[in-house]
């Protein structure tokens, strides 16, 4: 059986983003839930905002390869746009092994 696979985004929304487009940018990240291979989808706005506006996308994929099939999907490629327009952000990829420790540190 393979590993899972993480993916994390943090997403900082540009300074001025007005709310309807940082609601417009946090749907469009929450709709890709239900695409093939995912198994956790979690996009959320932190209350924190002392270094600016952040929307965090955590999810989890049956695999690296599902991963991969999940970047090619054109709805994928649409949220993308979206954000390349209003957002700088960071990314956190790798893979999970299956059945480990939830306080394991590795």
């Amino acid at each position: 059986m393979s590993d899972a696979y993480r993916h994390v985004d943090l997403f900082r929304l540009h300074d001025g983003t007005d709310d309807a487009t940082r609601d417009a940018a946090v749907a469009a990240l929450a709709s890709l839930h239900d695409l093939p291979g995912v198994l956790e989808w979690t996009v959320r706005v932190p209350d924190d905002t002392r270094k600016g506006v952040v929307v965090v996308e955590n999810a989890l994929f049956e695999s690296e390869a599902a991963f991969r099939a999940f970047q090619a999907h054109p709805r994928h490629a649409e949220a993308g746009a979206l954000l390349r327009e209003t957002a700088d952000w960071w990314v956190g990829d790798y893979p999970e092994p299956r059945g480990r420790d939830a306080d394991e540190i590795t």
